[in-house]
């Protein structure tokens, strides 16, 4: 309750804010009576796994909420949606994008966890005032476009736990890192899943078009974060 107390008006506000750019941006795109052509995919729909999808996912946001472990309620709640007979479970697995997950997520993340926090780094981080949100901000969102922002978490963790307001920190370090990740298509490994999953269906975007929109978005956003959380 204290993340989304904090940060559900900042989501709201951000999503409101890429509505609104895509559009002035995309404008012949979206501003037209013309209606796209639209192919039905051919689909077969199970009604019983619709239902236990829904309820699991909103027993999970329960669970949530009612303080329980974030991994521990994911990953339960998921782990009995897999117990059925009507979908192989092997389906699910095979529509999950493997190498661009444990390569783009895990590898890196280790990666740039040890080869980053080096003593000259420790060093610099102790002399740039992390403890003023502009600077935590700026910094989330420099780190985040360099090695995305999950491995930029991990590189400044054990810096925000030794600031003198931790919770104020923490929440700045979630906002920033994730309102970074849309500056470039590498800022975070959602937008290379979409990317890559665009290109599979021939729709390719390049990264200075993405940036086009990213760059503007992403400062709107970590402003609008940062004064939210000043107060």
């Amino acid at each position: 309750m204290t993340f989304v107390s904090a940060l559900a008006p900042v989501a709201v506000t951000g999503l409101l804010l890429t509505i609104a750019l895509i559009t002035v941006v995309y404008r012949p795109e979206f501003m037209t009576a013309q209606r796209l052509p639209s192919v039905r995919p051919q689909l077969r729909v199970y009604p019983a796994l619709i239902f236990r999808a829904l309820l699991a996912t909103a027993i999970m946001i329960l669970l949530f909420f009612l303080g329980q472990p974030l991994a521990k309620a994911a990953i339960v709640v998921g782990g009995l949606l897999l117990l059925t007979r009507r979908l192989r479970s092997e389906r699910i697995y095979a529509e999950i994008d493997w190498p661009l997950l444990f390569a783009g997520l895990f590898i890196i993340v280790a990666g740039a966890q040890h080869a980053l926090l080096t003593p000259e780094v420790r060093a610099a981080a102790g002399r740039i005032h992390l403890d003023r949100r502009p600077v935590l901000s700026a910094v989330t969102a420099v780190l985040s476009n360099l090695v995305s922002n999950v491995p930029a978490v991990l590189v400044l963790k054990p810096f925000v736990e030794a600031l003198p307001n931790p919770d104020s920190a923490w929440l700045t370090l979630a906002m920033a890192s994730t309102l970074a990740g849309n500056f470039t298509v590498l800022g975070s490994i959602a937008n290379l899943i979409v990317v890559h999953s665009a290109a599979g269906r021939g729709v390719k975007i390049g990264f200075w078009e993405y940036f086009f929109v990213g760059a503007p978005l992403t400062v709107l956003t970590i402003l609008v974060g940062a004064f939210w959380l000043s107060f």
